[in-house]
């Protein structure tokens, strides 16, 4: 990597805002250009690490609890402005492939039963949220929720996931295979105060899961007689 002399050398000379040295996420740098205004964002990553990404989901078919594939999507539709060897060229080449049968079954078995299959899944959390009135951790599980759901979506649908960034804009232009009303109920949930609409929130997650298992079932991803939503938690004592 390169020593954080030239990084900063690099930062000064286009900017007098500059974070040098970030590591919250990422190991990073983080400027504002001083003649456009924008927002630069460096981020340093070795091609080992990337390597193992891809081979991760590529290869393996390695699932992960929501944004499974971001990493693949991230090489794919990145554009290199240096690259002496033609190492990232070949790295993208070689991620251009058709989107492997395992890791969409390897997504669906990680992610599916998380959503409401589980004794602790996300819904069974959120409701007991609700119960608490704990505000916070109800946008904590819908925000899980939602990850994983996406996950599950865009693997049923054969594209690698964009990242945290425009999912339901992504999902809604791009994917040919979603539930009825997707949208509109996700938006509902979104768009639902959590102290006072309990029931919303529940019932509107409830349809889209239940549009989500048909989609599955449809694609064979899911066999009709494994859909087996616990007691509501109204019903199991605590």
């Amino acid at each position: 990597s390169l020593p954080i002399a030239d990084r900063v050398a690099i930062a000064t000379e286009f900017s007098d805002r500059r974070e040098i040295g970030n590591s919250f996420w990422e190991p990073g740098d983080e400027w504002i250009d001083a003649r456009t205004g924008m927002h630069v964002d460096v981020m340093y990553r070795t091609p080992v690490w990337i390597e193992e990404q891809l081979n991760r989901v590529l290869v393996r078919h390695v699932a992960s609890t929501g944004y499974s594939t971001c990493f693949w999507h991230n090489v794919l539709h990145s554009t290199p402005l240096f690259d002496r060897a033609g190492w990232y060229r070949a790295l993208q080449a070689g991620a251009t492939r058709p989107y492997p049968q395992a890791l969409k079954r390897a997504i669906v078995a990680k992610n599916y039963p998380l959503l409401r299959q589980t004794l602790a899944s996300y819904l069974v959390q959120i409701e007991r949220a609700l119960r608490r009135g704990d505000s916070v951790s109800i946008q904590h599980r819908v925000t899980a929720l939602l990850a994983s759901y996406f996950d599950i979506l865009f693997a049923v649908n054969e594209l690698p996931h964009p990242g945290e960034k425009g999912l339901l804009q992504f999902a809604v232009t791009r994917c040919t295979k979603t539930p009825p009303d997707m949208a509109m109920r996700i938006n509902a949930v979104l768009e639902a105060p959590a102290q006072s609409a309990s029931a919303a929130i529940v019932t509107n997650f409830k349809v889209l899961l239940d549009g989500l298992d048909r989609l599955l079932v449809n694609e064979d991803l899911l066999l009709s007689t494994a859909i087996e939503h616990p007691e509501t938690e109204k019903q199991r004592p605590f």
